[in-house]
């Protein structure tokens, strides 16, 4: 398998999430998808990607990606990640450790600002098709992203 680094223009993304501050988990990461997304459904709202953050250190947000009408509820907030240009990868975590994706994309990262391609690295993000944990083709395209400054 081939993994490339990419800088590219990401467009914004309305998306459904709730935020938590704790440790890291799985098994709470997939929780509050599997919430969004009932909340998604009982509104009947189309959903797309599925996001992943971490926009503060041990603070994370699980959304998902919706188009349609809809409205902060409870700990379901209805957020817009502005667009930006993003370093990115996309890779199978089957076939490659997300570990060494990181620290590949994050070395890569040190040389472009080092060689003035970019001026600053913001937080990261993941993107899926779908769910990770149900759609092995989600799960296999990973999207790895961080938002930089050029």
């Amino acid at each position: 398998m081939t993994v490339d680094f990419v800088l590219k223009k990401m467009p914004s993304l309305r998306i459904a999430s709730i935020k938590w501050k704790s440790p890291y988990s799985d098994a709470r990461v997939r929780k509050r998808f599997e919430e969004v997304e009932k909340w998604a459904k009982a509104r009947g709202l189309k959903t797309g990607r599925w996001v992943f953050r971490e926009p503060a250190e041990r603070v994370f947000d699980a959304g998902i990606e919706i188009r349609g009408k809809a409205r902060s509820q409870g700990r379901v907030k209805v957020q817009t990640l502005p667009a930006a240009t993003v370093a990115s990868v996309i890779f199978d975590p089957n076939a490659v450790a997300p570990r060494v994706v990181y620290h590949g994309l994050a070395d890569w990262l040190r040389w472009q600002r080092k060689s003035k391609e970019i001026r600053s690295v913001g937080a990261y993000r993941e993107l899926y098709s779908g769910n990770p944990w149900r759609d092995q083709k989600a799960w296999a395209r990973t999207e790895i992203q961080y938002v930089v400054r050029k």
